[in-house]
């Protein structure tokens, strides 16, 4: 009798392990297949976004959601990826480099996303992108513009106009079409994006043939630039490059007129933000900012000025920016790389990524070159006027 009930009892637990295993509860084989559904977003395909909601870089960060999440609404309506609906991770590091590691590691390891599409910054995008590389999850930034960004692997790309090559351009429209002979140059020395774009800019301005005639330092983060322009303002300047972004830009400018210059203001993408005219009021009116896309809805084409139409109907009847058109053209990007690999595993729609040439998007034309660096077209310079940025002109990438 004892030996008849043992043997019901062994046999009863035997059964029961072949079904845990049999279910998938616990064999190393289910564990690996769950590992990689996982990894590569189970019935969605997760796509993180890496910037501020808060802090002083919100207003970048903000508009890079916004045209993520448009690109994921049209991507689903018209019945998603591969049989998949395309899912936004959103995070907030605060505008706190500190936070931007964090916040990278946990897209990749608590959300399993495939991809993540930022920072908007090149200083946190450059914080971010070694994780990205390790864990083999691409990483697109759709702001950062500075220099050492792609070096960092072949998981890493970015779908902005480069300051290399808009510099140049700007610069010699500076000189051929407004006639500026001498500048002065104004850096922000904990500001890896400025100091990368002084560099460009000093080039570009002595192949051609321009005078700086002064050269200040700044730091993010100050207030007073007295003594900066009391030290700028006997060389005459026909403008003042600042590299820098928009707050300090809007309260150097302000200094500027406080002090009876005149001198017009120019510099990159890091100053195109509503908070340069708020900071600077009338001060910063007539400063140019060059970028890789503004809404000009007179000669938009048909795809730009949907997405113009469709951001307005969403946003109180205000226009998009460079931000939130690249955030859009971001996830585009990675959506029709996971569709041509016909698979949203990172390391197969990696390389269909990389082979982008002549993609039209509703920021402009992109090729990505061997290095993964984009060739974008054209440079959009705006110009404050009337407390609004303004198209001034356009200039064509060669």
């Amino acid at each position: 009798m004892k030996k008849g009930k043992l043997w019901l009892l062994v046999t009863l637990l035997a059964l029961a392990a072949m079904l845990v295993t049999g279910c998938g509860g616990g064999g190393e084989e289910n564990k690996a297949a769950d590992g990689d559904k996982a990894a590569a977003g189970g019935d969605t395909i997760k796509i993180g976004f890496l910037g501020a909601k808060t802090g002083g870089h919100a207003a970048y960060g903000v508009e890079t959601l916004k045209g993520m999440k448009m690109a994921a609404e049209d991507i689903n309506k018209a019945g998603g990826i591969n049989g998949k609906k395309i899912e936004i991770v959103e995070e907030d590091h605060g505008s706190k480099s500190s936070e931007g590691a964090t916040v990278t590691q946990k897209l990749i390891t608590r959300e399993h996303v495939v991809a993540i599409v930022g920072d908007p910054t090149t200083g946190i995008t450059k914080l971010a992108a070694p994780i990205a590389q390790q864990n083999k999850v691409v990483l697109l930034s759709a702001g950062a513009v500075g220099t050492g960004v792609v070096e960092i692997g072949d998981y890493i790309f970015r779908d902005t106009l480069l300051d290399a090559v808009a510099a140049p351009s700007v610069t010699k429209y500076l000189k051929e079409t407004l006639g500026w002979k001498k500048v002065a140059v104004i850096t922000s020395m904990n500001n890896d994006y400025s100091v990368g774009l002084t560099k460009l800019f000093e080039e570009a301005i002595a192949a051609n043939g321009i005078e700086v005639v002064a050269k200040q330092s700044i730091q993010d983060g100050d207030q007073n630039f007295s003594a900066q322009v009391t030290a700028i303002k006997d060389k005459n300047p026909d403008g003042i490059v600042f590299t820098g972004y928009y707050t300090e830009g809007g309260l150097f400018m302000k200094e500027a007129r406080k002090q009876g210059m005149t001198a017009l203001m120019v510099g990159g993408d890091g100053l195109l933000s509503d908070v340069l005219m708020e900071m600077g009021g009338e001060a910063v009116e007539g400063a140019m900012v060059y970028c890789g896309f503004a809404a000009d809805e007179n000669k938009a084409v048909d795809k730009t000025k949907a997405f113009i139409e469709a951001y307005k109907a969403a946003n109180e009847n205000k226009l998009p920016d460079m931000f939130s058109a690249q955030g859009y053209d971001a996830v585009m990007l990675i959506a029709d790389a996971i569709k041509a690999a016909g698979s949203d595993v990172p390391e197969q729609f990696r390389a269909e990524l990389a082979k982008t040439k002549d993609w039209s998007g509703v920021s402009g034309t992109i090729t990505f070159r061997e290095n993964r660096e984009p060739i974008k077209s054209p440079v959009y310079l705006l110009e404050v006027k009337d407390g609004k940025f303004a198209v001034k002109d356009t200039v064509e990438v060669k």
